[in-house]
């Protein structure tokens, strides 16, 4: 296996454990909404973080697929990886005033 695939491999693995993650925190307050009225003010932005990893989990998979299978559209879906990555480490790094 190529270095590149191996590096897809595990963005493609760490973006699924923290989609998988948000999901389960997501069914958490889904079951505890009613009771806990903090989390209310929490759930749209939980909602938005997990569409989020779940979007860039959905593109590191298909650039793994694409690398591994060596299909001809591979360099498309690894920009596309690149692209997001750099876009939510964007949206997520933390902004100093």
């Amino acid at each position: 296996m190529r270095p590149l695939t191996v590096l897809i491999g595990i963005i493609l693995g760490s973006t699924v454990a923290i989609a998988l993650g948000l999901t389960m925190v997501l069914i958490v307050f889904l079951i505890l909404g009613n009771d806990e009225p903090q989390l209310r003010t929490e759930f749209r932005p939980l909602l938005q973080s997990a569409a989020v990893f779940t979007g860039l989990a959905a593109i590191a998979a298909a650039s793994f697929a694409g690398s591994v299978r060596q299909l001809h559209w591979r360099r498309w879906a690894i920009g596309a990886l690149w692209t997001g990555l750099i876009l939510v480490t964007w949206f997520y790094w933390p902004r100093v005033i």
